[in-house]
């Protein structure tokens, strides 16, 4: 099966994730990753199945509510969250759950997160993809960034023995990682991809692939060229469009930029 390329339904923030499916629709975009978010509409399945029958769109992964923002969303139980998470892709025929590792503060989740990714894997048959974060920077008055770890085991997922991992590019443009050398380490436990760019500061940007310094073109000829057979999902931030057609040429350009350079070579015989 050809890797699809899908549009995540945060990338048209602070419309709705009606609306994100109907733009996806329009583009020409092959699937959808939908952010349970602070939109209720997200967090009803039947809603969401509606969306994707009616533009004919399949659901690829359901991205767990575990943001700073989203911390309410489904109670405050991790756990029970990342169940949800997975209930809600199985009805949807999505086949990745999207989850990011636990805050610091989240001592008993952290704890056991590992191993009870692994578990939850086994128990619904569904792919937890843990996505890289990134270390939270602060400039100091000498004007050099710190970092500070606020993800437990860590931010790397390349690190953890997680049989399924996410790489966001707007996350490793903050931690200043190398994603190519990322995919290396993960190797075929690279599931899933947050095509994205940013510019290397301290913000979660989520730029449009190639205006930043990411180097998003190369990163995908390598997962081409490497055999990804995964998903590539466009979650930019548009927030700053002024009109619905300056939205609407940001997502047309991610979707060209990723066609253009994700070409799987073909072998000729």
């Amino acid at each position: 099966m050809p890797t699809s390329v899908a549009l995540s339904t945060a990338s048209v923030y602070p419309e709705s994730t009606a609306h994100a499916f109907a733009y996806a629709a329009k583009v020409g975009y092959d699937a959808m990753e939908v952010m349970v978010g602070i939109d209720a509409l997200s967090q009803q399945v039947s809603a969401v199945k509606q969306l994707s029958d009616h533009h004919e769109l399949p659901i690829v992964a359901i991205h767990s509510p575990c943001l700073l923002f989203t911390q309410r969303v489904w109670g405050t139980e991790p756990w029970g969250k990342l169940q949800r998470s997975a209930e809600m892709a199985d009805a949807v025929g999505a086949e990745v759950v999207v989850v990011h590792p636990p805050f610091r503060w989240q001592r008993e989740y952290a704890a056991g997160f590992v191993e009870g990714i692994a578990a939850l894997e086994k128990e619904t048959g569904m792919a937890f993809a843990v996505e890289n974060m990134y270390p939270w920077r602060a400039s100091s008055k000498r004007g050099a960034d710190r970092g500070v770890e606020m993800y437990v085991p860590g931010w790397d997922p390349s690190e953890e023995s997680y049989a399924n991992q996410t790489i966001d590019l707007s996350h490793a443009a903050i931690a200043r990682s190398d994603v190519v050398s990322m995919a290396e380490r993960m190797g075929s436990r690279l599931r899933h991809v947050h095509l994205t760019d940013g510019s290397g500061s301290a913000k979660d940007e989520h730029l449009v692939p190639g205006r930043g310094v990411m180097e998003a073109g190369a990163f995908l000829r390598h997962l081409a060229l490497t055999g990804f057979d995964g998903h590539i999902v466009l979650e930019i931030n548009t927030r700053k469009c002024s009109t619905r057609e300056e939205r609407e040429r940001d997502l047309v350009e991610s979707l060209e930029f990723t066609r253009e350079h994700f070409v799987v070579p073909t072998s000729h015989g």
